[in-house]
């Protein structure tokens, strides 16, 4: 059985992968608290191939707790980690953006590292970026910066890995149907002095089909990238943001 290692395995979307992709695969399930990962894995029904992995992404000392914890060849490793929801670029603490860049891009540095010596061909770089590193705000500054230095992070990926047959992908949903939307959505309503329904509603109304993106796709998602005809996919962005975005 071939390790996959989730990177939020716990979150929303996280353990929405997990589900998925738990009757084919060892996960290698990574999250910073125990008992959330022994909650998740209580969940489950207990199987034995749900491997706890405590660690803190945002530290170098995760590439080798993490590379413990493999046993056997790595079909994918997918990094989607939360971020602080910081505001708006004009009053978010540069000390939020920093540590935002630091989870999502220092932290598919650090997972790729550790995963490196068991990846083989087809094997899959996933990373969970976001629909507003594409299309910035003035209310989601940390998520907006950290997403799009993501999607240059996995473009390098793309050309440094794809000799080795390996290859490199984001999933862009958003905004996805979680918790952390609700504290985006507080933010703008904040903001703009707004009832926080209100905010809801109009941000679904910026989709062409009147919907948020639902964790379950963007786990569907992730597992079609598995596939070995997802090649023809690689360096690429898969956006899941139910027609938000309006540039070509």
């Amino acid at each position: 059985m071939e390790d996959i290692i989730v990177v939020g395995a716990t979150g929303e979307i996280g353990s929405e992968i997990v589900k998925r992709l738990i009757n084919r695969y060892r996960i290698i399930a990574v999250a910073r608290s125990s008992e959330s990962l022994i909650a998740a894995k209580e969940s489950l029904g207990n199987p034995i191939n749900f491997v706890p992995c405590v660690a803190d992404i945002s530290n170098d000392n995760a590439i080798n707790v993490i590379q413990e914890s493999i046993k056997g060849e790595v079909r994918a490793v997918i990094h989607g980690p939360g971020v602080p929801t910081a505001g708006g670029v004009l009053e978010a603490p540069t000390e939020a953006l920093i540590e935002a860049t630091n989870i999502k891009v220092g932290g598919m540095i650090r997972l790729i590292r550790a995963a490196d010596p068991s990846l083989i061909k087809h094997s899959r770089l996933i990373a969970i970026g976001g629909h507003y590193g594409f299309e910035p705000t003035a209310y989601t500054a940390a998520a907006g910066i950290a997403n799009a230095a993501l999607v240059n992070l996995m473009k390098q990926y793309s050309w440094a890995m794809g000799p080795r047959g390996i290859t490199s992908h984001v999933v862009a949903p958003g905004p996805a149907d979680t918790e952390r939307l609700r504290r985006v959505a507080n933010a703008k309503a904040t903001q703009e002095n707004k009832n926080i329904e209100n905010v809801l509603s109009s941000m679904r109304e910026e989709s062409a089909i009147g919907e948020f993106t639902g964790t379950n796709q963007v786990a569907w998602a992730i597992e079609m990238l598995l596939a070995e005809e997802a090649d023809a996919l690689a360096g690429s962005t898969l956006f899941m943001d139910a027609g938000r975005r309006k540039s070509t």
